[in-house]
C-alpha cells in the first residue's frame, strides 16, 4: 500500500508509520460519526403538600348537627376541624395539626378544661394512609382518598366558610378527605388549585382534585375529588348534601377549569 501510494505521490512511508496514520484517520472519522445520546430532559418533581402531624379526635355523635356544633366550637377557638363519618350513622371530629404528641395533649388538656371538648383521642402521623402509601404505593393512597370521599356521599355540608367566592364550603370538603389521609391541603378552591401539579383531563387518576369556575370567569372557586369514569365528588354547597356530579354534565363541563395531582 505505501509503495502504491509512493508511486502516484513520489514519496515513500514506512509500513508501520502508514498503519499508524491510517488508524488515527479511521478513528477520527468514526468519532466524527458517533451520534450524541438525545439530551435527557429534566425531571420535573411533584409539588409536595405537607403531611398531617398529631391531630386531635373527639365525639361519637349520632346526629350530625351535633357534630357541626363542635367542628363550629373548635374553629372559634381559631382551630382547624371538621367532622367525618366514622361508621353507619356515626360522626367524629378531628381537629388541629400538632409537631408532637406533648403538643397535641396539651392542647386536648386546655380545651377539656374549657369545656369544649369531653374524652379524646391523639392520631399519630403514621396512622394516616399518606405513611402507608410510602410503603404500599400511591396507588393505595390513591384508593383510600376516593374511599374517604366516598363515605361522605349523602352528608349534610353544615361547615365552611362564609366567602363563596372563595369556595371554601367545597374546599372544606376536599381539604378533610385529603386530611383524613394525612396530607394537608390548603384551605380555599384557588390556593389548592394554586399548588399541586396540572393534570391533562384525559390523564385524570382517581383522587386527584378537578376545579371549576362557577361564574364563568376564570376564577376558581368550586373544587371536588375525582373518583373515576369521569364523576366527582363535591359539596354543592352549605347545607346541601354531597353528592356525585359528572365531567360530562352541560353545567360543570362549560365550567371546568383544570386539575391538579398532589400524589
Amino acid at each position: 500500500m505505501s509503495r502504491l501510494l509512493g508511486k502516484y505521490f513520489r514519496f515513500s512511508v514506512p509500513s508501520e508509520l502508514f498503519i499508524t496514520l491510517l488508524c488515527l484517520v479511521m478513528l477520527t472519522g468514526c468519532a466524527g460519526r458517533v451520534s450524541k445520546p438525545p439530551e435527557q430532559k429534566p425531571q420535573v418533581s411533584k409539588t409536595r403538600i405537607a403531611r398531617t402531624g398529631y391531630t386531635l379526635q373527639a365525639g361519637v355523635f349520632t346526629v350530625v348537627e351535633n357534630a357541626a356544633r363542635l367542628t363550629d366550637s373548635l374553629r372559634r377557638e381559631g382551630i382547624d376541624a371538621y367532622y367525618f363519618v366514622y361508621g353507619k350513622g356515626l360522626y367524629k371530629v378531628r381537629f388541629g395539626n400538632f409537631p408532637s404528641r406533648e403538643d397535641a395533649r396539651r392542647e386536648a388538656s386546655h380545651l377539656r378544661s374549657a369545656g369544649v371538648i369531653d374524652e379524646f383521642y391523639i392520631v399519630r402521623p403514621q396512622d394516616y394512609a399518606a405513611a402507608t402509601g410510602d410503603v404500599r404505593g400511591s396507588a393505595y393512597l390513591r384508593e383510600e382518598i376516593v374511599r374517604t370521599a366516598e363515605s361522605f356521599v349523602g352528608v349534610p355540608y353544615l361547615y365552611g366558610g362564609s366567602s363563596p367566592d372563595e369556595g371554601f364550603d367545597c374546599s372544606g370538603l376536599t381539604m378533610a378527605v385529603y386530611d383524613l389521609n394525612g396530607l394537608r391541603l390548603p384551605r380555599s378552591s384557588r390556593e389548592q388549585y394554586g399548588s399541586g401539579d396540572p393534570v391533562p383531563r384525559q390523564e385524570l387518576a382517581r383522587g386527584d382534585l378537578v376545579f371549576f369556575s362557577t361564574k364563568m370567569d376564570g376564577k376558581v372557586s368550586h373544587v371536588g375529588v375525582y373518583v373515576g369514569d369521569g364523576r366527582f365528588i363535591h359539596a354543592p354547597g352549605h347545607g346541601r348534601k354531597i353528592t356525585v356530579d359528572s365531567l360530562s354534565s352541560r353545567y360543570f363541563e362549560r365550567r371546568y377549569v383544570g386539575a391538579k395531582t398532589y400524589i
